[in-house]
């Protein structure tokens, strides 16, 4: 059977890395989409990728867009009848001299929005021994949350109560009460542990089904990657490149599943604790 795998965030870095890895090692029979909300930098990375191993084949898709995630999820069940491999990659940048307040509502709209937009469009059309994951971070644990904060993300049942403990925290960046409380100042903490969180809460509504079906879902760390924007932040010169990070998370799409890793942040194959 042809599989059929989807990345997000593709043009550039880790999401590029992650679309090559995967036509490397799938066959010709098999199709990846390259996905990003422009569209002639989607048309031109796909130009640029090496010839060989499956179709890479080029799609806009703004996670940003609120019926985008629906609306493709829809193409590609018609096309193939389903999905084999997601990578959620979409990122939208922060750099230390942006004000939170400004940037919050945007970087918000594709970095979480964008998630559980995703996790409910593509987690239907999952085929059986499919992996659905979200390119997240060691921070999305609530290790780096004061504790007063911890039930916000906690035991969470649904991606509408994710979203809503997420607006909430955004509202109080845009509003300037963040700043006085215990939320932390570096918005990738919240945002990070929200990721995490939505898809621990799309795990405990589909463990028994998509353990009958052999299917992963999880969050993904692919640990500090030598690129620009984690370089406005810190010093990456010695990090692994994109290509040399993807390998880890090619690993778990296309190895046999650790069941132990099912609704896990995983980094490196290891589950990161969620809870101190």
């Amino acid at each position: 059977m042809t599989k059929v795998a989807l990345v997000t965030g593709a043009t550039q870095g880790l999401g590029l890395a992650l679309v090559e890895g995967l036509a490397q090692r799938l066959g010709p029979e098999d199709v990846v989409y390259l996905t990003s909300r422009d569209h002639t930098r989607v048309t031109e990375a796909v130009a640029a990728l090496p010839a060989g191993g499956a179709r890479v084949r080029g799609e806009v898709f703004d996670v940003a867009d609120p019926a985008a995630a629906g609306r493709l999820a829809a193409q590609l069940k018609s096309r193939h009848g389903g999905v084999d491999i997601v990578f959620g990659n979409a990122y939208h940048r922060v750099g230390p001299d942006d004000d939170p307040r400004k940037i919050i509502g945007e970087y918000v709209e594709v970095n979480n929005f964008g998630t559980t937009r995703l996790l409910r469009a593509f987690a239907p059309i999952l085929r059986d021994h499919a992996r659905l994951f979200i390119v997240a971070s060691t921070l999305g644990t609530l290790h780096y949350l004061a504790p007063v904060l911890h039930d916000r993300f906690d035991g969470l049942d649904s991606l509408d109560e994710v979203d809503r403990q997420t607006a909430a925290w955004r509202d109080a960046v845009a509003d300037g009460t963040a700043r006085s409380g215990p939320w932390p100042g570096f918005v990738n903490i919240p945002s990070k542990i929200a990721q995490v969180a939505a898809v621990r809460a799309l795990a405990a509504q589909r463990r028994e089904s998509d353990r009958a079906r052999g299917i992963l879902l999880a969050a993904l760390c692919p640990g500090m990657i030598n690129t620009p924007t984690s370089a406005l932040w810190w010093n990456v010169g010695d990090a692994p490149t994109p290509a040399e990070a993807a390998v880890a998370l090619l690993n778990l799409a296309l190895e046999p599943i650790d069941p132990t890793q099912y609704g896990q942040l995983v980094r490196g194959g290891k589950v990161l604790p969620w809870s101190p």
